[in-house]
């Protein structure tokens, strides 16, 4: 049988037609070695179906709990065959998928839909804030969306202001990417982000802007270069094309730029970048994410 992420959708969708399918998926994903209580690390378990998710109670101290416990589908009232169809469309689309699609295609409403996806990108950021740059990194900033009628431009601009930090590999092409949507661009800030994001022994790219100059801390070789595109038009070129990059996807799915949720939108495509080579891996990868990743409600999104 072919693996979930070689199936078309049809056989995709097919392979898990029921809840008990996509349940007996959770449960090998959930517990690979086999069950294992959450509270006293038993292995024996009563296995209780007198609702919609198996309940399974653990024989030596009695902690119930279900595939779903501690992740995104958790208290979901939307069918885990549902949930498994967004997913997989997610994972396969590399431009991203809209609400308004998956509505579409999984037959939920609008609102169902946009909270799956802002917890499918919970999931994905959750993933990547594991994981730090290392080796050579470029190191930029830049602005998001429309400026205030009147607005400044530039550095001083009211647009959105996200900070990138990009790795290469030894012959320069691009590894992994992280972008951080930030209030300002001080040196502070900015040394915030390399201590967040980048690892200790890194040497940093930059341009000539005097806020990295912060980048003096000894964990790090700081190599800034003025910008000119004369002199040296390979300067941070990766770096630039994966921002335009970025803003394409954003402009292309979404429509236009919701700020407060840019941070998830570039999440979601950073982790798409950083996974661009994993073919054929793709829906267990992000449905292994949703597992490892804790629900989010509509309320905490929308306040």
């Amino acid at each position: 049988m072919a693996s979930q992420d070689t199936m078309n959708l049809l056989q995709f969708v097919q392979r898990f037609a029921t809840e008990d399918a996509c349940e007996a998926h959770l449960f090998v994903l959930k517990w690979p070695q086999g069950f294992r209580c959450a509270n006293c690390e038993h292995e024996k378990y009563y296995a209780i179906k007198t609702r919609r998710l198996t309940l399974f109670e653990c024989k030596a101290c009695g902690y119930q709990t279900t595939v779903t416990v501690r992740t995104i589908m958790e208290k979901s009232h939307t069918s885990l065959n549902k949930w498994f169809v967004a997913i997989f469309l997610a994972a396969h689309d590399k431009r991203g998928v809209s609400a308004t699609l998956i509505a579409r295609e999984v037959d939920v409403s609008y609102k169902t839909a946009w909270l799956m996806l802002h917890k499918i990108r919970k999931a994905m950021a959750n993933r990547d804030a594991a994981y730090q740059l290392a080796g050579i990194v470029e190191l930029d900033e830049s602005y998001f969306g429309a400026p205030a009628e009147g607005g400044k431009r530039g550095r001083g601009t009211d647009k959105a202001k996200v900070v990138i930090g990009l790795s290469l590999n030894k012959q320069g092409h691009p590894l992994f990417v992280k972008m951080q949507v930030v209030a300002d661009l001080t040196g502070a800030t900015l040394l915030d982000f390399t201590k967040k994001c980048i690892k200790p022994g890194t040497v940093i790219h930059s341009d000539g802007f005097r806020s990295y100059n912060a980048l003096v801390e000894p964990d790090y070789t700081h190599r800034p270069l003025a910008f000119d595109l004369k002199k040296h038009p390979d300067h941070l070129k990766w770096l630039h094309t994966i921002l335009s990059n970025a803003k394409a996807f954003i402009a292309g799915t979404y429509h236009g730029l919701d700020t407060k949720h840019l941070p998830a939108y570039l999440n979601e495509f950073s982790y798409r970048f950083n996974r661009r080579r994993f073919k054929g891996e793709q829906f267990n990868r992000l449905l292994h994410c949703c597992c490892l990743s804790r629900s989010i409600t509509f309320s905490e999104l929308t306040a």
